[in-house]
Protein backbone atom coordinates (compact mmCIF):
# COMPACT_ATOMS: atom_id res chain seq x y z
CA UNK A 1 0.00 0.00 0.00
CA UNK A 2 1.14 3.35 -1.05
CA UNK A 3 2.38 5.32 2.17
CA UNK A 4 0.47 8.56 3.29
CA UNK A 5 2.39 11.26 1.81
CA UNK A 6 1.96 13.47 4.91
CA UNK A 7 3.54 10.83 7.39
CA UNK A 8 6.10 10.43 4.07
CA UNK A 9 7.16 13.91 4.90
CA UNK A 10 7.19 14.23 8.80
CA UNK A 11 9.29 11.17 8.57
CA UNK A 12 11.57 12.85 6.48
CA UNK A 13 11.95 15.97 8.57
CA UNK A 14 8.68 18.25 7.89
CA UNK A 15 7.25 19.99 11.11
CA UNK A 16 3.37 19.43 10.47
CA UNK A 17 1.80 19.93 14.20
CA UNK A 18 -1.72 18.72 13.23
CA UNK A 19 -1.16 16.17 10.52
CA UNK A 20 -5.12 15.31 10.59
CA UNK A 21 -5.98 18.15 9.45
CA UNK A 22 -3.25 18.34 6.46
CA UNK A 23 -4.00 17.15 3.39
CA UNK A 24 -0.69 16.07 0.94
CA UNK A 25 -1.73 14.63 -2.61
CA UNK A 26 0.28 11.68 -3.88
CA UNK A 27 1.61 13.89 -6.95
CA UNK A 28 3.73 15.86 -5.06
CA UNK A 29 7.32 14.81 -4.94
CA UNK A 30 8.71 14.81 -1.89
CA UNK A 31 12.12 15.13 -2.60
CA UNK A 32 10.75 18.47 -3.49
CA UNK A 33 9.71 19.66 0.13
CA UNK A 34 13.09 20.74 2.40
CA UNK A 35 12.74 19.04 5.83
CA UNK A 36 14.97 22.18 7.12
CA UNK A 37 13.40 24.26 9.11
CA UNK A 38 9.93 23.61 6.66
CA UNK A 39 6.17 23.56 8.86
CA UNK A 40 3.12 23.26 7.36
CA UNK A 41 0.39 24.69 9.31
CA UNK A 42 -3.55 22.91 10.28
CA UNK A 43 -5.78 23.03 7.51
CA UNK A 44 -3.58 23.24 4.63
CA UNK A 45 -3.86 21.71 1.45
CA UNK A 46 -0.37 20.79 -1.08
CA UNK A 47 -1.24 19.54 -4.40
CA UNK A 48 0.95 19.14 -7.89
CA UNK A 49 4.45 17.74 -9.20
CA UNK A 50 5.67 21.29 -9.37
CA UNK A 51 5.42 22.14 -6.05
CA UNK A 52 8.59 22.82 -4.54
CA UNK A 53 9.17 24.03 -0.80
CA UNK A 54 12.67 25.41 0.29
CA UNK A 55 14.22 25.57 3.56
CA UNK A 56 13.04 28.41 6.48
CA UNK A 57 9.69 28.57 5.28
CA UNK A 58 6.01 28.54 6.69
CA UNK A 59 3.31 27.52 5.19
CA UNK A 60 -0.60 28.72 7.11
CA UNK A 61 0.44 30.12 9.89
CA UNK A 62 -2.46 32.56 9.94
CA UNK A 63 -5.07 30.15 8.00
CA UNK A 64 -5.23 27.38 5.74
CA UNK A 65 -3.55 27.57 2.57
CA UNK A 66 -4.10 25.63 -0.87
CA UNK A 67 -0.61 25.39 -2.46
CA UNK A 68 -0.91 24.22 -5.88
CA UNK A 69 2.23 23.92 -7.95
CA UNK A 70 3.64 26.65 -6.98
CA UNK A 71 7.91 27.24 -5.77
CA UNK A 72 8.45 28.35 -2.78
CA UNK A 73 11.86 29.69 -2.46
CA UNK A 74 13.85 30.16 1.22
CA UNK A 75 12.66 32.37 4.38
CA UNK A 76 9.49 32.58 2.85
CA UNK A 77 6.25 32.83 4.80
CA UNK A 78 2.44 32.24 3.05
CA UNK A 79 0.24 32.95 6.00
CA UNK A 80 -2.99 32.18 4.88
CA UNK A 81 -4.80 31.67 1.19
CA UNK A 82 -4.65 29.90 -2.41
CA UNK A 83 -2.02 30.01 -4.29
CA UNK A 84 -1.59 28.29 -7.71
CA UNK A 85 1.56 28.12 -10.01
CA UNK A 86 3.34 31.12 -8.67
CA UNK A 87 6.38 31.68 -8.05
CA UNK A 88 8.42 33.40 -4.87
CA UNK A 89 12.04 33.63 -5.22
CA UNK A 90 12.50 33.47 -1.42
CA UNK A 91 12.49 36.11 1.90
CA UNK A 92 9.16 36.85 1.02
CA UNK A 93 5.90 37.38 3.05
CA UNK A 94 2.19 37.00 1.86
CA UNK A 95 -0.24 38.01 4.18
CA UNK A 96 -3.86 35.91 4.47
CA UNK A 97 -6.92 36.07 2.69
CA UNK A 98 -4.09 35.66 -0.95
CA UNK A 99 -5.66 34.72 -4.11
CA UNK A 100 -1.99 34.28 -6.35
CA UNK A 101 -2.74 32.51 -9.51
CA UNK A 102 -0.95 31.47 -12.70
CA UNK A 103 2.04 33.90 -14.13
CA UNK A 104 3.11 35.41 -10.70
CA UNK A 105 6.67 35.80 -10.05
CA UNK A 106 8.10 37.38 -6.82
CA UNK A 107 11.28 38.18 -6.69
CA UNK A 108 13.38 38.16 -3.52
CA UNK A 109 11.61 40.62 -0.40
CA UNK A 110 9.32 41.47 -2.23
CA UNK A 111 5.94 41.46 0.17
CA UNK A 112 1.96 41.58 0.29
CA UNK A 113 0.02 42.03 3.31
CA UNK A 114 -3.79 40.59 3.59
CA UNK A 115 -6.31 40.12 1.13
CA UNK A 116 -4.50 40.64 -2.00
CA UNK A 117 -5.23 39.63 -5.50
CA UNK A 118 -2.11 38.47 -8.49
CA UNK A 119 -2.51 37.04 -11.68
CA UNK A 120 -0.16 37.63 -14.29
CA UNK A 121 1.91 39.72 -12.43
CA UNK A 122 5.46 40.69 -11.98
CA UNK A 123 7.38 42.33 -8.79
CA UNK A 124 10.56 43.25 -8.73
CA UNK A 125 12.38 43.00 -5.30
CA UNK A 126 11.65 45.04 -2.08
CA UNK A 127 8.34 45.49 -4.08
CA UNK A 128 5.59 45.79 -1.13
CA UNK A 129 2.03 45.38 -1.60
CA UNK A 130 -0.80 46.71 1.22
CA UNK A 131 -3.90 45.05 2.15
CA UNK A 132 -7.14 44.32 0.20
CA UNK A 133 -5.57 44.79 -3.57
CA UNK A 134 -6.20 43.40 -6.93
CA UNK A 135 -2.83 43.67 -9.21
CA UNK A 136 -3.28 41.59 -12.06
CA UNK A 137 -1.52 41.76 -15.33
CA UNK A 138 1.17 44.30 -13.60
CA UNK A 139 4.51 44.58 -13.84
CA UNK A 140 6.17 46.65 -10.72
CA UNK A 141 10.08 47.33 -9.88
CA UNK A 142 12.11 50.17 -7.94
CA UNK A 143 13.84 50.72 -4.95
CA UNK A 144 17.35 49.28 -3.95
CA UNK A 145 16.67 47.69 -0.70
CA UNK A 146 13.70 46.83 2.17
CA UNK A 147 14.52 50.29 3.60
CA UNK A 148 13.89 51.90 0.57
CA UNK A 149 11.05 50.17 -1.97
CA UNK A 150 8.26 50.30 -4.24
CA UNK A 151 4.91 49.94 -2.89
CA UNK A 152 1.47 49.93 -3.74
CA UNK A 153 -1.17 51.40 -0.61
CA UNK A 154 -3.82 49.52 0.32
CA UNK A 155 -7.75 49.06 -1.29
CA UNK A 156 -5.58 49.66 -4.76
CA UNK A 157 -7.19 47.99 -7.85
CA UNK A 158 -5.65 47.78 -10.88
CA UNK A 159 -8.55 47.81 -13.31
CA UNK A 160 -7.77 45.46 -16.14
CA UNK A 161 -10.53 44.18 -17.95
CA UNK A 162 -12.25 46.76 -20.30
CA UNK A 163 -15.83 47.51 -21.36
CA UNK A 164 -14.70 46.07 -24.76
CA UNK A 165 -14.76 42.67 -22.64
CA UNK A 166 -10.53 42.44 -23.33
CA UNK A 167 -7.44 42.51 -21.05
CA UNK A 168 -5.20 44.20 -23.25
CA UNK A 169 -4.17 46.46 -20.29
CA UNK A 170 -1.40 45.00 -18.67
CA UNK A 171 0.21 48.50 -17.08
CA UNK A 172 4.20 48.80 -15.93
CA UNK A 173 5.38 50.59 -12.93
CA UNK A 174 9.07 50.94 -13.86
CA UNK A 175 11.00 48.88 -16.61
CA UNK A 176 13.14 45.64 -16.56
CA UNK A 177 16.58 47.62 -17.92
CA UNK A 178 16.62 49.51 -14.88
CA UNK A 179 14.59 47.73 -12.58
CA UNK A 180 17.38 44.43 -12.20
CA UNK A 181 20.14 46.59 -11.16
CA UNK A 182 18.16 47.36 -7.76
CA UNK A 183 19.05 51.12 -7.90
CA UNK A 184 16.67 52.61 -9.18
CA UNK A 185 13.99 55.28 -7.56
CA UNK A 186 11.09 53.91 -5.59
CA UNK A 187 7.65 54.26 -6.86
CA UNK A 188 4.60 54.65 -4.61
CA UNK A 189 1.26 54.24 -5.71
CA UNK A 190 -1.32 55.56 -3.26
CA UNK A 191 -4.24 54.11 -1.34
CA UNK A 192 -7.62 53.77 -2.05
CA UNK A 193 -6.63 54.43 -5.63
CA UNK A 194 -6.48 52.72 -9.31
CA UNK A 195 -4.43 52.72 -12.69
CA UNK A 196 -6.75 51.96 -15.92
CA UNK A 197 -4.26 49.84 -17.70
CA UNK A 198 -2.61 49.87 -19.82
CA UNK A 199 -0.54 52.68 -18.31
CA UNK A 200 3.26 52.92 -17.86
CA UNK A 201 4.37 55.06 -15.39
CA UNK A 202 8.35 55.86 -14.68
CA UNK A 203 10.68 56.05 -11.37
CA UNK A 204 10.54 58.22 -8.91
CA UNK A 205 6.90 58.91 -9.11
CA UNK A 206 3.96 59.01 -7.11
CA UNK A 207 0.58 59.43 -7.01
CA UNK A 208 -1.58 60.77 -4.26
CA UNK A 209 -4.16 58.86 -2.48
CA UNK A 210 -7.67 57.88 -3.93
CA UNK A 211 -6.15 58.99 -7.28
CA UNK A 212 -7.22 57.12 -10.43
CA UNK A 213 -4.79 57.10 -13.11
CA UNK A 214 -5.65 56.96 -16.89
CA UNK A 215 -2.48 58.68 -18.49
CA UNK A 216 1.34 57.48 -18.96
CA UNK A 217 4.05 59.51 -16.89
CA UNK A 218 7.19 58.75 -18.56
CA UNK A 219 9.20 61.38 -16.89
CA UNK A 220 10.27 60.91 -13.55
CA UNK A 221 10.21 61.94 -10.13
CA UNK A 222 6.45 63.25 -10.32
CA UNK A 223 3.55 64.03 -8.17
CA UNK A 224 0.63 62.43 -10.13
CA UNK A 225 -2.77 63.31 -8.86
CA UNK A 226 -6.35 61.72 -10.74
CA UNK A 227 -9.87 63.04 -9.62
CA UNK A 228 -13.21 61.67 -9.92
CA UNK A 229 -15.32 62.60 -12.65
CA UNK A 230 -18.96 64.59 -12.54
CA UNK A 231 -22.24 63.19 -12.45
CA UNK A 232 -22.42 63.01 -16.39
CA UNK A 233 -24.66 60.51 -18.88
CA UNK A 234 -24.23 60.44 -22.62
CA UNK A 235 -24.71 57.46 -25.13
CA UNK A 236 -22.64 55.01 -25.88
CA UNK A 237 -21.40 52.31 -28.47
CA UNK A 238 -19.82 49.10 -27.22
CA UNK A 239 -17.12 47.53 -28.78
CA UNK A 240 -15.64 50.55 -30.20
CA UNK A 241 -11.78 51.77 -29.61
CA UNK A 242 -10.53 55.08 -29.36
CA UNK A 243 -6.66 55.30 -27.97
CA UNK A 244 -5.86 52.94 -30.13
CA UNK A 245 -2.28 53.88 -30.48
CA UNK A 246 -1.95 54.31 -26.68
CA UNK A 247 -3.46 50.56 -26.21
CA UNK A 248 -1.29 48.91 -28.79
CA UNK A 249 1.89 50.62 -27.77
CA UNK A 250 1.45 49.85 -24.17
CA UNK A 251 1.52 46.16 -24.99
CA UNK A 252 4.71 46.45 -27.43
CA UNK A 253 6.56 48.04 -24.14
CA UNK A 254 5.14 45.45 -21.51
CA UNK A 255 5.88 41.75 -24.09
CA UNK A 256 9.02 43.91 -25.05
CA UNK A 257 10.19 44.10 -21.59
CA UNK A 258 9.18 40.80 -20.47
CA UNK A 259 11.14 39.41 -23.24
CA UNK A 260 14.45 41.26 -22.10
CA UNK A 261 13.54 39.59 -19.17
CA UNK A 262 13.79 36.18 -20.25
CA UNK A 263 17.59 36.37 -21.44
CA UNK A 264 18.07 37.89 -18.02
CA UNK A 265 16.42 35.27 -16.06
CA UNK A 266 17.92 32.11 -18.85
CA UNK A 267 21.52 33.96 -18.44
CA UNK A 268 21.90 35.83 -15.00
CA UNK A 269 19.85 34.07 -12.96
CA UNK A 270 21.32 30.68 -13.87
CA UNK A 271 24.75 31.83 -12.35
CA UNK A 272 23.20 31.57 -8.68
CA UNK A 273 21.98 27.93 -8.81
CA UNK A 274 23.73 26.11 -6.45
CA UNK A 275 21.73 22.84 -5.66
CA UNK A 276 18.51 20.51 -6.98
CA UNK A 277 16.15 23.08 -5.37
CA UNK A 278 17.40 26.39 -6.69
CA UNK A 279 17.71 24.53 -10.40
CA UNK A 280 13.61 24.05 -9.85
CA UNK A 281 13.22 27.38 -8.40
CA UNK A 282 15.12 28.56 -11.49
CA UNK A 283 13.18 26.20 -14.01
CA UNK A 284 10.16 27.74 -12.45
CA UNK A 285 10.66 31.27 -12.80
CA UNK A 286 11.39 30.77 -16.02
CA UNK A 287 8.43 28.72 -16.65
CA UNK A 288 6.25 31.46 -15.22
CA UNK A 289 7.20 34.38 -17.23
CA UNK A 290 7.07 32.24 -20.17
CA UNK A 291 3.14 31.94 -19.09
CA UNK A 292 3.45 35.63 -18.81
CA UNK A 293 4.93 36.25 -22.36
CA UNK A 294 2.68 34.03 -24.13
CA UNK A 295 -0.65 35.80 -22.47
CA UNK A 296 0.28 39.04 -23.10
CA UNK A 297 0.98 37.77 -27.25
CA UNK A 298 -2.42 36.05 -26.76
CA UNK A 299 -4.35 39.62 -25.24
CA UNK A 300 -2.59 41.37 -28.09
CA UNK A 301 -3.69 38.58 -31.06
CA UNK A 302 -7.25 38.87 -29.59
CA UNK A 303 -7.29 42.73 -29.65
CA UNK A 304 -7.11 42.43 -33.57
CA UNK A 305 -9.83 40.52 -33.90
CA UNK A 306 -11.75 42.78 -31.95
CA UNK A 307 -10.17 45.80 -33.73
CA UNK A 308 -12.04 44.14 -37.02
CA UNK A 309 -15.09 44.29 -35.22
CA UNK A 310 -15.04 47.96 -34.37
CA UNK A 311 -14.08 49.08 -37.46
CA UNK A 312 -17.09 46.99 -38.75
CA UNK A 313 -19.34 49.51 -36.29
CA UNK A 314 -17.94 52.41 -37.12
CA UNK A 315 -18.27 52.23 -41.13
CA UNK A 316 -21.92 51.02 -40.84
CA UNK A 317 -22.43 54.40 -39.47
CA UNK A 318 -20.76 56.10 -42.54
CA UNK A 319 -19.66 58.95 -40.59
CA UNK A 320 -17.01 60.98 -42.93
CA UNK A 321 -15.71 62.50 -39.97
CA UNK A 322 -14.25 59.00 -38.81
CA UNK A 323 -11.95 58.39 -41.78
CA UNK A 324 -8.89 59.46 -39.27
CA UNK A 325 -9.89 56.75 -36.90
CA UNK A 326 -10.88 54.01 -39.53
CA UNK A 327 -7.00 54.53 -40.52
CA UNK A 328 -5.90 54.25 -37.21
CA UNK A 329 -7.94 50.76 -37.05
CA UNK A 330 -6.47 49.52 -39.91
CA UNK A 331 -2.85 50.36 -39.09
CA UNK A 332 -3.17 48.74 -35.65
CA UNK A 333 -4.55 45.75 -37.28
CA UNK A 334 -1.82 45.14 -39.46
CA UNK A 335 0.90 45.96 -36.88
CA UNK A 336 -0.66 43.74 -34.62
CA UNK A 337 -0.25 40.80 -37.10
CA UNK A 338 3.33 41.68 -37.66
CA UNK A 339 3.86 41.72 -33.82
CA UNK A 340 2.63 38.60 -33.14
CA UNK A 341 5.11 36.83 -35.71
CA UNK A 342 7.70 38.67 -34.75
CA UNK A 343 7.48 38.29 -30.73
CA UNK A 344 6.31 34.36 -31.15
CA UNK A 345 9.23 33.98 -33.05
CA UNK A 346 12.01 36.10 -30.54
CA UNK A 347 10.12 34.16 -27.82
CA UNK A 348 12.34 31.40 -28.39
CA UNK A 349 15.45 33.04 -28.43
CA UNK A 350 16.57 35.32 -25.44
CA UNK A 351 20.08 35.85 -27.38
CA UNK A 352 23.32 37.60 -25.79
CA UNK A 353 24.78 40.41 -27.42
CA UNK A 354 28.26 41.84 -26.95
CA UNK A 355 27.29 44.34 -23.88
CA UNK A 356 25.23 41.13 -22.31
CA UNK A 357 28.26 38.57 -22.79
CA UNK A 358 31.18 40.98 -21.54
CA UNK A 359 28.31 41.73 -18.55
CA UNK A 360 27.46 37.90 -17.92
CA UNK A 361 31.12 37.51 -17.23
CA UNK A 362 31.30 40.16 -15.07
CA UNK A 363 28.73 38.95 -13.12
CA UNK A 364 29.79 35.51 -12.95
CA UNK A 365 33.38 35.99 -11.41
CA UNK A 366 31.52 38.49 -9.00
CA UNK A 367 29.33 35.71 -7.86
CA UNK A 368 32.32 32.97 -7.44
CA UNK A 369 34.63 35.31 -5.88
CA UNK A 370 31.55 35.82 -3.08
CA UNK A 371 30.41 32.55 -2.93
CA UNK A 372 32.41 31.49 0.33
CA UNK A 373 30.95 34.64 1.86
CA UNK A 374 27.49 33.18 0.82
CA UNK A 375 26.92 36.01 -0.96
CA UNK A 376 23.08 35.58 -2.83
CA UNK A 377 21.50 37.33 -5.88
CA UNK A 378 20.50 39.97 -4.34
CA UNK A 379 24.06 41.17 -2.63
CA UNK A 380 25.78 40.24 -6.45
CA UNK A 381 24.03 42.57 -8.12
CA UNK A 382 23.73 45.61 -5.44
CA UNK A 383 28.13 45.21 -5.19
CA UNK A 384 28.25 45.38 -9.27
CA UNK A 385 30.17 48.70 -10.22
CA UNK A 386 27.87 51.84 -11.81
CA UNK A 387 29.84 50.83 -15.12
CA UNK A 388 28.68 47.25 -14.70
CA UNK A 389 25.24 48.21 -14.35
CA UNK A 390 25.14 49.99 -17.13
CA UNK A 391 26.52 47.61 -19.27
CA UNK A 392 24.23 45.47 -17.92
CA UNK A 393 21.22 47.67 -18.85
CA UNK A 394 22.34 48.14 -22.48
CA UNK A 395 22.17 45.00 -23.17
CA UNK A 396 18.74 44.41 -21.91
CA UNK A 397 17.56 47.79 -23.49
CA UNK A 398 18.86 47.15 -26.67
CA UNK A 399 16.79 43.42 -26.77
CA UNK A 400 13.70 45.49 -26.05
CA UNK A 401 14.29 48.49 -28.21
CA UNK A 402 15.43 46.47 -31.20
CA UNK A 403 11.79 45.05 -30.89
CA UNK A 404 9.91 48.61 -30.00
CA UNK A 405 11.86 50.30 -33.03
CA UNK A 406 10.34 47.67 -35.24
CA UNK A 407 6.66 47.33 -33.82
CA UNK A 408 6.12 50.59 -32.29
CA UNK A 409 3.13 53.37 -33.80
CA UNK A 410 4.27 56.83 -33.84
CA UNK A 411 2.33 59.05 -32.24
CA UNK A 412 1.93 62.66 -33.76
Amino acid sequence: MKKNMVKTLIEKGVNIPNPESVFICDTVNPDCISSDNVTIYSGCKVLGSKTLIMKNSSIGYEAPVTLENTLIGENTQLHGGFFRQAVFAGDNVFGSGAHVREGTILEEQANAAHTVGLKQTILFPFVTLGSLINFCDCFMAGGTSRKNHSEVGSSFIHFNYTPNQDKATPSMMGDVHHGVMLNSKPIFLGGQGGIVGPIRINYGCLSAAGSILRKDELRCDRLLMGGAYKNISFAHQPSIYTSINHIYNNNIYYISGLIALKSWYRHIRSIFITDHFSALLQKGMQENLDICIKERIKRLDELGEKLKISKHLITSKGEQSSSEIIENHDVAILNIKSAVDIFKNQFEQAGVNQEGKIFIQRVEKLAKNEHQKKKDYISVIQNLSEEEKEMGSLWLYNIEHTLVKQLIIKQE
